[in-house]
Parts: C-alpha cells; sequence; structure tokens
C-alpha cells in the first residue's frame, strides 16, 4: 500500500507540471518567448488559492479559478512591458519580474506569511465531493491536464496559432501582412499564465504547504528541461518531458545511496541526459508537429 502511495505520488506531481510545462512550452515553441517568470506566476496561483482558501475561508472552486485569473493578471503586467524587448532582454525582463514576486513572498509576511510559508491548505472539496485521497486527486489533476492539452491543441491549430508559427518565423512578414504582433504575444502570455496559475493552485492544494523556496530558479529550470526534454513545440512532448524528468530521478531512491548524495546524483543524472539528448537529438525525444494544411500562407488565416 506505501509502494501504491509513492506511485500515485509520482504520478500526480507529473500531472501537474504537465500541465505547467504545456503552458510554457507553448510560449517558448510557438511564440519564441522565453519567459523566465512563468514560474513565478505558477507561484502566484498557488498562493492565492492556499491564502483564499486558508485565511479567508474560501471554496476550493473560488480560489482555484481566481488563481489562474490573478496569474493571467499578473502576466499581462509584465507582459506590456517586457514585449518591448526582444531576445535575450526579454528573458533577463521577465527573471527580475520573477525575483520580484520571489522576495515579496518571502519578506511580507502580512501578505504571504513569509519565509514560513503557507501551511494547513486543504485538499479539493467540489460539489461535496472530497479530493483527498490520492486516486481522487489523480483523476482531478488528470481531468485539468486533458483540458489544458485539448485547449492547447485547439489554439496551435487554429488561426490565431497560424499566426502566432508565422509570428515566430518571420516577424517581419507577418508585420507586412498587418498582423498585430504584440497582440498576438501578449494573448499568449496571458492564456498561457492563466493555465500556470491552475497548475498551481493545484500544487498548493496536493502537497498542503507552500513556501518561496518552492517557485525558486530549481523550479523553471526543471520546467526548461521538461519541454526541451520531450520537444519544444510539441504539447505531447511536455508531458513525455515531465514523466522522465520525474520518473527516471526517482528510480535512484532504490539505489540504497545517502540521502546526502541522492540530490547532487540527481541533478547529475538530468544534466547528463540534457546534454546527450542536445548532442544527438537537439530537437527532444518528440519533435514538432507538422500538420498537413500548415504553408507559409498560413499566415494570411
Amino acid at each position: 500500500m506505501i509502494i501504491d502511495t509513492y506511485y500515485l505520488h509520482i504520478l500526480i506531481l507529473i500531472l501537474i507540471y504537465a500541465i505547467l510545462a504545456i503552458s510554457f512550452n507553448i510560449q517558448l515553441g510557438y511564440g519564441r518567448l522565453f519567459n523566465l517568470s512563468h514560474i513565478a506566476l505558477f507561484g502566484i496561483g498557488a498562493y492565492t488559492s492556499a491564502l483564499l482558501t486558508v485565511d479567508a475561508g474560501m471554496p476550493f472552486i473560488v480560489g482555484f479559478i481566481l488563481g489562474g485569473l490573478v496569474a493571467a493578471f499578473f502576466g499581462m503586467l509584465i507582459a506590456i512591458p517586457a514585449l518591448q524587448l526582444r531576445g535575450d532582454y526579454f528573458a533577463i525582463a521577465t527573471l527580475g519580474f520573477a525575483e520580484i514576486i520571489r522576495i515579496i513572498t518571502h519578506n511580507e509576511r502580512w501578505l504571504t506569511h513569509g519565509q514560513f510559508g503557507v501551511s494547513g491548505i486543504a485538499r479539493p472539496e467540489i460539489v461535496g465531493i472530497s479530493f483527498a485521497s490520492y486516486e481522487l486527486f489523480v483523476v482531478l489533476t488528470f481531468i485539468l491536464l486533458l483540458i489544458t492539452y485539448a485547449v492547447m491543441e485547439k489554439l496551435i491549430r487554429s488561426p490565431f496559432g497560424r499566426v502566432l508559427k508565422g509570428i515566430r518565423e518571420n516577424e517581419t512578414a507577418a508585420m507586412s501582412l498587418g498582423k498585430n504582433i504584440f497582440r498576438f504575444k501578449l494573448q499568449t502570455m496571458v492564456i498561457c499564465s492563466f493555465f500556470a496559475g491552475l497548475a498551481g493552485s493545484l500544487y498548493a492544494h496536493y502537497v498542503q504547504y507552500i513556501s518561496p523556496k518552492d517557485f525558486a530558479m530549481a523550479p523553471l529550470l526543471a520546467v526548461l528541461v521538461m519541454v526541451v526534454l520531450g520537444g519544444i513545440g510539441n504539447n505531447r512532448g511536455s508531458i513525455l518531458g515531465a514523466a522522465i524528468f520525474m520518473i527516471i530521478p526517482e528510480l535512484l531512491r532504490f539505489s540504497g545511496l545517502p540521502s546526502d548524495i541522492y540530490a547532487p546524483v540527481r541533478q547529475l543524472i538530468v544534466g547528463l541526459m540534457l546534454v546527450l539528448l542536445m548532442l544527438t537529438r537537439p530537437q527532444g525525444i518528440i519533435g514538432e508537429v507538422k500538420y498537413v494544411h500548415e504553408s507559409e500562407a498560413d499566415i494570411d488565416a
């Protein structure tokens, strides 16, 4: 029974991080937006939902939805100035925003409980159904992953997605065809921030305790590795990358390594996996899907 619970725990984390990875992949793979504030938006969703349910006594569904909406608002807030920049400058600006959020969550005890974090977060309960058990939480996260995947696939196959790909390939050509590049990128960041916030809410209500360190640089790098590992520009690749990233290092737990050696060895294995992949298959395990209807003319959609 303990082993079964452990496997379910890993599965839940895979599902939650798969949602986060897909929302990051849409920005990076289709919009070429290296948004380093994505993990901060994940944290904003987690803190919003946790504080509303713990401190304000609101039901889970309210905190869950508001977690996504507040994350989307902050995603828009950072996108408006950051999208005036390009390339590395955009990445640095979003990284600065993530650091601001980390400092606020660490120091503003009146708002976020500071470095002590938020504890006592209840498991979700929707229309009288409690998702306290591992089995039911798997069902809940799996449903949200399916919704996220379906929405994102619909998005990238729509005229909006084809224009986004056109902007990625050649911004000048897109502008010459009258496309508002800023608006498309802004909408992309807001949509992806919303789903990052939903994933953050699920994470908070699953682990039942969150602190600033949960949304620092290490989790951001983990999500980046998941997307690159599975294949940038492929949502199924993001799910596969999340599964590989979580499962393979966890196998070390059965190797009998001392606890003080486990963490460095885990990081070493992940790093070696990424280096090997970049040398042998830089497009990731699953490359970007090319749909038969796609052509250079799709940007006119």
